[in-house]
């Protein structure tokens, strides 16, 4: 379960290797919610890229801030393998987020 606020990292995908979006944020339900409505980042308005399929938890808003920088740099390639050693199957992992 993902829960409460913190630094989250998160990874959203249009389909099972579909487009990805690598996010950061401080209240993840919101920024999903965001980006559903249109609110967030027109890039995954665009490509419909709507389901969350990875996620990492950091203490402080410079760790999240670093590892969304890193994995932005990435190889598509090794993102797919980051997704897929904890989402085999690409589920939407949206249904797991409990509010604060």
């Amino acid at each position: 379960m993902i829960t409460g606020a913190a630094w989250t990292v998160y990874i959203l995908a249009s389909g099972h290797h579909g487009t990805l979006y690598v996010g950061v944020t401080n209240d993840l339900s919101r920024r999903l919610e965001d980006h559903r409505t249109g609110r967030g980042s027109k890039f995954v308005s665009r490509y419909k890229v709507f389901r969350l399929v990875h996620v990492e938890r950091f203490a402080s808003p410079l760790e999240a801030i670093a590892r969304e920088k890193q994995l932005k740099n990435w190889h598509r390639d090794w993102k797919v393998e980051l997704i897929e050693r904890d989402n085999l199957d690409w589920a939407d992992l949206s249904g797991l987020i409990l509010e604060r």
